[in-house]
């Protein structure tokens, strides 16, 4: 079956679990005489329900959901539909009031039914949320501490949610509904599980350990993982991992960083973290013979799923990092095809890999344009940002025939993709990959 199959598969079934609880839900006799806008409001709070059970599934990092798509675009999505969402359910209330119903006076929590305090428990919790998502920086959250609540909050809403349905119970007065709605609950659970139990066992049993800790330039610093008792991890090129150092697997938090080693390595795999605060801020303090573990391999961003005449590469600041992987992996495989590097830094003190790229521009056929946004006085090469005008000075004949590979903060790579449309580089030729995960 194609990717593109698969993708549209999905697609299909992550739509018919928003809808079709909405569907079931209107079989059967029901009470009639209660006015459109209570009935609407009805229909998008069920709807907005599946949507919140369905966010589980979407960051779960099942490979066989992610490979169409991307992890980074799965959690995108994630992300944007939880709008959506929220809109339906602040909707649910606001359409009653319209309708007739008194929700002001079921506020007064103290006298409330226990359907109306689960509502607004599940409200203000999915309020919290989003709120500690979208400012979590703004709000000085480290990012282990949010993984955490972010977790057990959203357990709690859906929970919550559930519950106000169940005492409601309208819509839901027959058995085989009640039943539904069980079977997909059991569903969340089991992907909970499979999620938090399963898979860290799975995990336990393919331990790593470090091997070396390399200072790199730009204030990076790279670890050597050789397996421990096992056949190692086979990746593609441009791939990445979730990685957990000193602890159990069964610890909540984990981090996503790509490969930096060359794929054809079986022996030991490398990865290349720049210290940007929060856990990347102690790489440096990790000594060899630490246990880690490794989930993965995850990601779409790589050329072994995107065959071309040649590739250009476009990275800005750590972005360098699966582009390394690719360049060591293609000098390995001897490949003689042309790659354009773009490499976008901030000042020449922290360009990552300079030794290693001017190792494979002398076994790849391979052309390299740096750009730091503050140069040196004595700099005469390109400067500022990667836009228009810089891909034209250098984008080579035929190069709307190339792959393009995109890498970095997630306003350059905005910014890469916007470039690129404008010199009319098809959309289906340009891949990026975002580490924007919250």
């Amino acid at each position: 079956m194609s990717v593109v199959v698969r993708g549209i598969g999905w697609i299909v079934l992550y739509i018919a679990v928003a809808v079709v609880p909405l569907v079931f839900a209107v079989i059967g006799p029901v009470e009639g005489g209660r006015g459109f806008w209570v009935e609407f409001s009805v229909a998008l709070g069920f709807v907005g329900m599946s949507m919140l059970g369905a966010q589980f599934a979407l960051v779960a990092r099942f490979r066989a959901v992610a490979a169409p798509f991307g992890e980074d675009a799965l959690v995108q999505f994630h992300r944007q539909v939880s709008y959506v969402a929220l809109a339906f359910v602040l909707a649910h209330p606001i359409l009653l009031q319209i309708g007739g119903v008194d929700i002001v006076a079921l506020m007064n929590l103290a006298e409330a039914p226990w359907r109306a305090r689960c509502a607004v428990a599940s409200t203000v919790l999915l309020l919290i949320v989003v709120t500690t998502s979208v400012w979590r920086r703004r709000l000085r959250i480290r990012y282990e501490v949010w993984q955490v609540v972010h977790g057990v909050l959203s357990v709690a809403v859906v929970g919550l949610a559930l519950a106000h349905m169940l005492l409601v119970g309208y819509y839901l007065d027959t058995t085989w509904k009640v039943w539904l709605w069980t079977v997909m609950t059991l569903a969340l659970v089991g992907l909970l599980v499979w999620v938090r139990v399963v898979a860290p066992i799975r995990r336990l049993r393919r331990p790593w350990r470090v091997e070396q800790n390399t200072a790199e330039h730009g204030d990076a610093r790279t670890l050597t993982l050789i397996p421990a008792g096992h056949d190692g991890l086979r990746f593609a090129p441009g791939q990445f991992g979730w990685l957990t150092v000193d602890r159990s697997p069964f610890a909540i938090t984990a981090h996503p960083f790509s490969f930096s080693s060359s794929a054809e390595n079986h022996d030991r795999v490398q990865i290349t973290i720049k210290a940007l605060g929060d856990f990347t801020s102690t790489i440096g303090d990790i000594t060899p013979g630490t246990r880690a573990f490794l989930d993965g391999p995850s990601g779409v961003f790589t050329p072994d799923r995107h065959e071309g005449p040649g590739f250009v590469l476009i990275a800005g600041g750590v972005g360098i990092t699966p582009m390394i992987s690719i360049l060591r992996t293609m000098a390995d495989r001897g490949d003689r095809r042309p790659f354009l590097l773009f490499y976008a830094f901030r000042t020449v003190g922290e360009q990552t890999f300079d030794d290693e790229i001017a190792g494979a521009a002398r076994r790849l056929d391979l052309t390299v344009v740096p750009v730091p946004q503050y140069p040196p006085p004595e700099w005469d090469g390109e400067s500022g940002f990667v836009d228009r005008a810089l891909l034209e000075r250098h984008l080579p004949e035929r190069y709307l025939h190339r792959q393009y590979f995109v890498c970095g903060p997630a306003p350059m790579v905005t910014a890469v993709e916007d470039a690129l449309a404008a010199v009319n580089v098809p959309a289906d030729r340009v891949h990026t990959e975002r580490f924007d995960f919250v």
